[in-house]
C-alpha cells in the first residue's frame, strides 16, 4: 500500500540520492531505497506515518522557501547543504533530521550486497519463507490466537496475568507450577525463531510496539523501545543479567520500609531465576572484537573490566539479540517461562488487548479484553496481575480509574539514560561476530556509571550516526574497523507517564547531576578507545561529534553542555507504580497488591521502587517469583 504521495516520494528520492551517494564499494541510494522505507512505514500506526510524511513535506517546504522550487529540483550539493545546516542546528532541527534519516539509512544500508562487501552476516534464515517447527502438544492445546476465535470467550480461573514479559511470564509459571489455574493475556503474537532473521526493519515491525517508535519528551527526546510479543522486551533485549546491587536493596529496606527485600532474603529468588535462565559469563570465544578493543583500553587505564553475565548458555555470537535470538540460545521468557507455565497447565491468549478490570464489591475479580478481530475475551479470576510494563501498566490502570489513591501512579519514572561512542580503529574489529553486549567496565558502578558493550548490525549502526553524505558512506564502507561501546547512568532524574487522548504520554527531564555523569561517561569511553589505539572517536555530543586527541577531550570537559546536546536512548523504564509500605507515597504494597484495590496486583518493572543502575530483568523476575509465592499462599 502506498504511504507517500507522488510528490513526497520524489522528495524522498531526492533526499536519498543526495545524502547517501555512491562510495568506493557501495552504490548510491535510489527509488528502491525509498520503496523499502515506504514498506516499513506501511504497518506502523497512522500517527507515526503522518509524522514521517510531515518531515518529508517540511524539508520540501524549506526548499521552496530558500530556492523557490521543490527539493527534487534542487542540485544535490544544495540539498546536502540544507540538511547539513539542520545537523548542526538546535535540538528540534537535529531531532527532525534524525527522524527523517534513520529509516532511510537503515533501508539503504540494509542491502545484503553491502553486508557481503564488508563481511557481515546478513540474515539467519528466519522470515516469511522459513518453515515453522512442529508445535508441541502444550502449544497446540493451550495457546489461543484470539484473532481466530469463532466467537466471544469467557473463562474462569484463579489468576489472570496481563503480559508475558519479565514480570508476567515469571508470575504465571510460578503460580501454575504451584497448582494455581492461570490464564495469560498478551497483546502481541507468539513469534518463534523461524521468523527471527536478524533484519532491523522487519523485526522492529514484528517484535516492537509501534515499530520501536516509543520515546519520552522533555529537555531532550529519548527513545525507549518496547517489545510487543510473547516474551515482551525480554525477546529483544541484550540478555544481560545483574542482580539488584546490595546498596539498592539497602535503600529499599532502610529508606522505603521494605524490610523483606534484604540481600539474604532475596538471594533464593535470584538463584531460582538464574537457574531457569542458565545465567553465566559470556564465553571468551564469543566476546567479539569490540570487547577485545575495550578490554585492552580499560586494562591500559587500570579500570576493572570483565565479561557480562547473560541468560544465553548456548550462545554462539550471532550478534542480533535485539531482533530475537535465531537459535533460542537466549532464554527470554518466550522460550523459558512461558513454555514452562503452559506445560504446567496455564492457558495463553495472544492478540488480546486488556481493556477493563472487573470490580465487584471493591475487589478485582477479572479482566475483559478485546482481540484484533473484535472478539471479546472475558476472564473471571480470584486475582488479577497487571504486567503490561512500566510505561503501559500505569495507563491501563488510569483507564480503569484504579491505583491512584496516592497520586503516585505514573510518577517516579526512571529510565537509565544511555549513550555510547564509536571508534575507528586500524585493526579489523568485525563487531558483528560475537555477543553484541558481552563485556563491561564496572570501575565506576558506585558512581552511577555502568559501561556495557553495544554492537549493532551495519544498517542499524549507520542509522545512529549523525553524518550524511560521503562522510557517512566512508564510515559504512569501513565498518569492519569500527568498535562501539555504551554507558548508562543510575539516574536521579525522574519522569512521568500520563494518559492523554487514550495514549501514554511520557515526559522526562534530564537533571544536572545525570547530565554531568553522562558527560563524564563519554569522556571515559573516548579515553578507553584512545588507549586501545583508536584513530578517532565519534561521540553523541553536539559540537563534539568527532574527537581525535586529548586536546579535543579537554575542550569537551571544559564545555558547558545542555541536556539536548546529547543523543540518548533508554531501555530500562522502572517505578511508575512503585512498591512501598506507605499508601500515601506508593501504589502497591510489599506483596505487589495495589493499596486500595484488593485482588489487583502489579508485577513488572512499574513496581520496582527505584532506579537500579544495572539491567533490571533479573530483579523484576526475582520480585515476580517472590510475588507469585506470596499470592499462591494467599489463594491456597
Amino acid at each position: 500500500m502506498a504511504v507517500f504521495t507522488d510528490r513526497e516520494r520524489a522528495t524522498m528520492v531526492a533526499i536519498a540520492e543526495a545524502t547517501l551517494p555512491a562510495g568506493q564499494i557501495f552504490p548510491g541510494a535510489n527509488a528502491a531505497t525509498v520503496a523499502r522505507v515506504e514498506d516499513f512505514l506501511d504497518d506502523l500506526p497512522g500517527p507515526a506515518q503522518t509524522a514521517y510524511r510531515g518531515l518529508v513535506r517540511l524539508f520540501d517546504g524549506l526548499s521552496w522557501l530558500h530556492h523557490r522550487r521543490g527539493l527534487a529540483s534542487v542540485p544535490a550539493a544544495d540539498r546536502v547543504a540544507m540538511l547539513e545546516r539542520w545537523r548542526d542546528a538546535g535540538m528540534a532541527r537535529r531531532s527532525a533530521l534524525r527522524g527523517l534519516m534513520s529509516p532511510l539509512k537503515m533501508a539503504h544500508f540494509g542491502d545484503p550486497s553491502f553486508f557481503k562487501e564488508v563481511g557481515c552476516v546478513y540474515s539467519f534464515g528466519g522470515g516469511a519463507g522459513s518453515r515453522s517447527e512442529p508445535r508441541p502438544a502444550w502449544f497446540r492445546d493451550r495457546v489461543h490466537d484470539a484473532a481466530a476465535l469463532g466467537g466471544d470467550v469467557a473463562v474462569e480461573v484463579d489468576v489472570v496475568v496481563i503480559g508475558t514479559g519479565a514480570g508476567g511470564a515469571v508470575t504465571a509459571r510460578e503460580l501454575a507450577e504451584a497448582g494455581v489455574a492461570v490464564v495469560m493475556l498478551e497483546e502481541g503474537n507468539y513469534v518463534d525463531r523461524s521468523e527471527f532473521n536478524g533484519r532491523p526493519l522487519p523485526m522492529q515491525k514484528k517484535l516492537y510496539r509501534n515499530g520501536g517508535v516509543t520515546f519520552s519528551i522533555g529537555n531532550v527526546p529519548i527513545p525507549i523501545p518496547l517489545g510487543m510479543n510473547v516474551g515482551g522486551s525480554t525477546t529483544v533485549n541484550s540478555g544481560t543479567c545483574y542482580r539488584a546491587p546490595d546498596r539498592i536493596l539497602a535503600h529499599w529496606q532502610h529508606d522505603l520500609g521494605l524490610t523483606e527485600l534484604t540481600p539474604e532474603r532475596m538471594a533464593p529468588y535470584f538463584e531460582r531465576v538464574e537457574g531457569v535462565l542458565g545465567v553465566a559469563p559470556v564465553r571468551p570465544e564469543f566476546l567479539g572484537g569490540c570487547a577485545r578493543v575495550v578490554a585492552r583500553g580499560a586494562a591500559a587505564l587500570g579500570y576493572k573490566h570483565a565479561p557480562l553475565r547473560r541468560n544465553a548458555p548456548d550462545c554462539d555470537g550471532k550478534g542480533v539479540c535485539c531482533f530475537g535470538c535465531p537459535t533460542d540460545a537466549k532464554r527470554s521468557t518466550n522460550v523459558s517461562y512461558v513454555p514452562m507455565a503452559l506445560k504446567a497447565g496455564a492457558e495463553l491468549f495472544t492478540g488480546v488487548r486488556a481493556q477493563r478490570v472487573i470490580i465487584e464489591g471493591g475487589r478485582a475479580v477479572g479482566v475483559v479484553g478485546r482481540a484484533r478481530g473484535g472478539r471479546t475475551v472475558t476472564v473471571r479470576a480470584r486475582a488479577v496481575v497487571v504486567a503490561c510494563g512500566t510505561l503501559l501498566t500505569p495507563t491501563f490502570l488510569m483507564r480503569n480509574g484504579l491505583g491512584d489513591a496516592s497520586g503516585q501512579l505514573g510518577r517516579n519514572l526512571s529510565i537509565h539514560p544511555a549513550t555510547g561512542a564509536i571508534a575507528v580503529m586500524d585493526e579489523r574489529v568485525a563487531s558483528w561476530d560475537g555477543v553484541p553486549q558481552g563485556y563491561s567496565i564496572e570501575e565506576f558502578a558506585d558512581d552511577g556509571l555502568l559501561f556495557e558493550g553495544t554492537s549493532l548490525p551495519l544498517d542499524l549502526s549507520v542509522s545512529l550516526m549523525p553524518q550524511i553524505g560521503p562522510a557517512l558512506v566512508e564510515l559504512a564502507e569501513g565498518f569492519d574497523r569500527v568498535a562501539s561501546f555504551g554507558v548508562m547512568v543510575a539516574d536521579k532524574s525522574r519522569g512521568r507517564v500520563r494518559l492523554v487522548r487514550d495514549q501514554p504520554l511520557i515526559t522526562y527531564n534530564l537533571g544536572d547531576a545525570d547530565l554531568a555523569r553522562l558527560k563524564r561517561g563519554v569522556d571515559i569511553l573516548a579515553r578507553v578507545f584512545f588507549a586501545a589505539g583508536a584513530r578517532r572517536v565519534m561521540l553523541p555530543v553536539h559540537g563534539f561529534n568527532e574527537v581525535r586527541s586529548e586536546a579535543d577531550l579537554t575542550r569537551l570537559r571544559d564545555a558547558r553542555l545542555r541536556p539536548h546536546d546529547l543523543e540518548l536512548s533508554a531501555f530500562h523504564p522502572l517505578g511508575t507504580a512503585r512498591m512501598g509500605t506507605d499508601p500515601r507515597s506508593s501504589v502497591v504494597d510489599a506483596d505487589h497488591q495495589i493499596h486500595d484495590t484488593p485482588g489487583l496486583y502489579v508485577v513488572d518493572g512499574a513496581a520496582v521502587p527505584s532506579s537500579l543502575g544495572v539491567n533490571p530483568q533479573v530483579t523484576i523476575m526475582a520480585l515476580a517469583t517472590r510475588a507469585a509465592d506470596k499470592l499462591a499462599a494467599r489463594l491456597s
